[in-house]
């Protein structure tokens, strides 16, 4: 038999013992019965746990002595006795110092005080009716934070056992307690004949250590998988307010367009998931996708839930409106000019060709559309494509359109991943989508225009004319309508519209181009396109830009203490709140940014700082955009 050192723990000498156990024909049973002991679970636990406390005896710290203070002021008067010179005057004068003094009454605080743990006894009045190695005692540190576990009553035996384990919770950090086990007392409480909300106070209400009698479930079960999986939320959620949900203490709200890191998906109704960002370790419970979706599946069915193809839509940014414009623009030097400016064309009569207001009625004012001053090259600024009427061409366009209105999109979970812009990447692109009164024209006017280098915009395409100052391909792409409609039917255009028999869009390829040039391309759309330009080769990051509706204030005019009250918003500002509410509400799931719009400086001071983190911060992206 090989010689054991000295060394060698309890557990390498019960593995060595069982395997030096050779049956023999007259003693065949006791051997199969010593290696029957020696091979139990258990017995091997309680080696481990034993050689772990012997460890600890050995490498725990103790102090040399307990009283430091008394033995230097012994030396002290030994010093003072006798006549000191050098080392020993030296010796003296440190020993006699606060600080010193100070340091060695802490060490004798340290060194008299035990800091092993005390736990309260293991109680005496165990059940004898339950075998003593079925049974489990588990004491739990709680301190204020919930347990982590849910429980719930069993069918069938009316026992109550452990439903679930929350991810990071005092349960879960322990691993003593496990989904299954049968719960028989809280400390010294018996709970097989009481309530769950009942059990859930008693838990609630212990602070310090809690004590629970368990009987192992039967068959263990698997360990949880571990799931670092990364979800968007695309829709609000308040555990309150679920009354689906087994337990609403457990719940994890959340906000749209939140991150949550999905740790368990063990229940395929209910996954554990955390907040990122979050300080607290535990998990909390949240819908699953699959259930989510078939919830608002029933509810749209059930007419509880309206389809957005359902919906009055109002109006968004309309930088170009064709009862003020020819929709051409017009170049006067190298200032751009467009009566697009204008957000309505209510209340005036007339407009040159300059933008300059002739006439205006006396019904409201409006501002002007200040131009900016743009280099040549960048000319096709000077509109920003956006037709006041908008009609689909071509019946497999429509075609299209009516499949998409059938399935509309059930709004819950995307799965997302970090990322950051690489060096030799394209430039992402960037979009913007603005309410009514958002002015997005002159906005991604004065970017380009501040730094044409960088920034670029796509050219957009057009059956009319060219005229004699325009050059193909700065101005507009001039094309035939055959060209336009076939480009068309191949789903090459991200907008397009038709004005005075003439035909304008805005293609992906133009798009494509802007960024081939390493430019970051800006581009303002729809709500409805960004479906089709979010994709891996784009990686649009989208803006939102939203006037500030501010209420006006007005005095009451028989007001004793001439306080101010707020005026109801006029016709104009409740179109641009429901324009934006509108937006916010169907597509502010996509949205990465929202820019509050007071004025155009403002707003471009906004927009140029999320466009130089752009390229250096790392942002959550769809995790298709990344694989």
């Amino acid at each position: 038999m090989p010689v054991l050192s000295e060394d060698s723990g309890l557990h390498e000498t019960l593995a060595l013992l069982t395997s030096q156990l050779r049956p023999d024909s007259n003693h065949k049973e006791e051997m199969g019965f010593l290696r029957d002991v020696f091979s139990e679970k258990s017995l091997s636990y309680l080696m481990k746990i034993h050689e772990k406390l012997r460890y600890y005896e050995r490498q725990s710290p103790t102090p040399v002595l307990h009283s430091a203070v008394a033995l230097a002021e012994d030396v002290m008067e030994e010093l003072q006795a006798a006549s000191v010179h050098g080392d020993e005057r030296e010796l003296l004068q440190l020993l006699s110092t606060p600080h010193l003094r100070a340091v060695l009454m802490v060490h004798d605080t340290v060194a008299q005080k035990n800091f092993d743990p005390v736990l309260p006894p293991l109680p005496d009045n165990i059940d004898e009716d339950f075998d003593e190695e079925s049974v489990k005692i588990v004491r739990l540190v709680k301190n204020k934070e919930p347990l982590g576990a849910t429980i719930r009553r069993d069918e069938h035996s009316g026992a109550v056992v452990v439903a679930r384990i929350m991810r990071g919770g005092a349960a879960d950090r322990s691993g003593l307690v496990h989904v299954g086990d049968e719960l028989r007392e809280v400390n010294g409480i018996a709970v097989l004949h009481k309530r769950p909300d009942e059990i859930s106070q008693i838990l609630a209400q212990s602070q310090g250590s809690i004590t629970l009698k368990i009987i192992p479930a039967t068959q263990e079960e698997d360990c949880l998988k571990e799931s670092k999986v990364f979800m968007r939320a695309l829709f609000h959620y308040n555990p309150r307010e679920d009354r689906a949900i087994p337990c609403q203490e457990a719940g994890l709200p959340f906000q749209r367009r939140q991150v949550l890191e999905v740790v368990s998906q063990d229940d395929p109704t209910w996954w554990q998931a955390k907040r990122v960002g979050d300080t607290n370790l535990r998990a909390g419970l949240i819908p699953s996708k699959r259930f989510q979706e078939r919830r608002l599946s029933y509810r749209r069915a059930a007419g509880t839930l309206p389809s957005p193809q359902s919906l009055k839509k109002p109006p968004y940014d309309q930088p170009c409106d064709k009862e003020t414009c020819d929709c051409e623009g017009y170049l006067k030097g190298h200032y751009v000019v467009a009566g697009g400016g204008w957000e309505k064309s209510v209340g005036l009569s007339s407009i040159s060709r300059s933008g300059q207001v002739e006439k205006v009625s006396t019904g409201r004012s409006w501002d002007k559309c200040h131009g900016v001053p743009l280099p040549p090259s960048q000319a096709g600024l000077r509109r920003s494509f956006r037709l006041g009427c908008r009609e689909r061409l071509g019946g497999l366009q429509e075609g299209k359109m009516s499949s998409g209105a059938e399935s509309p999109e059930l709004l819950t979970y995307e799965e997302v991943a970090r990322y950051q812009h690489q060096p030799g990447e394209l430039p992402r692109l960037v979009v913007l989508i603005g309410s009514l009164g958002a002015r997005l024209h002159e906005l991604k006017q004065k970017v380009v225009a501040e730094n044409p280098q960088h920034f670029g915009v796509a050219v957009p395409h057009t059956t009319r004319p060219r005229k004699s100052h325009e050059k193909e391909g700065v101005e507009y792409h001039f094309v035939s309508k055959q060209a336009f409609e076939a480009d068309l039917h191949h789903n090459k255009f991200l907008e397009h519209g038709e004005y005075k028999e003439n035909l304008y869009g805005t293609s992906l390829e133009a798009i494509q181009a802007v960024m081939a040039k390493n430019k970051v391309c800006l581009v303002d759309v729809e709500p409805e396109a960004l479906k089709q330009l979010r994709t891996s080769e784009f990686k649009p990051y989208i803006i939102f830009v939203k006037p500030a509706i501010q209420e006006k204030r007005q005095t009451p005019p028989m007001s004793p203490a001439c306080e101010d009250t707020a005026a109801p918003l006029d016709e104009e500002q409740q179109e641009m709140a429901a324009s934006a509410a509108f937006i916010d509400q169907h597509y502010g799931h996509l949205v990465d940014a929202v820019l509050v719009k007071e004025d155009l400086q403002g707003a471009y001071s906004q927009l140029i700082v999320v466009l130089e983190k752009l390229s250096k911060d790392t942002h959550w992206v769809p995790v298709s955009w990344v694989r």
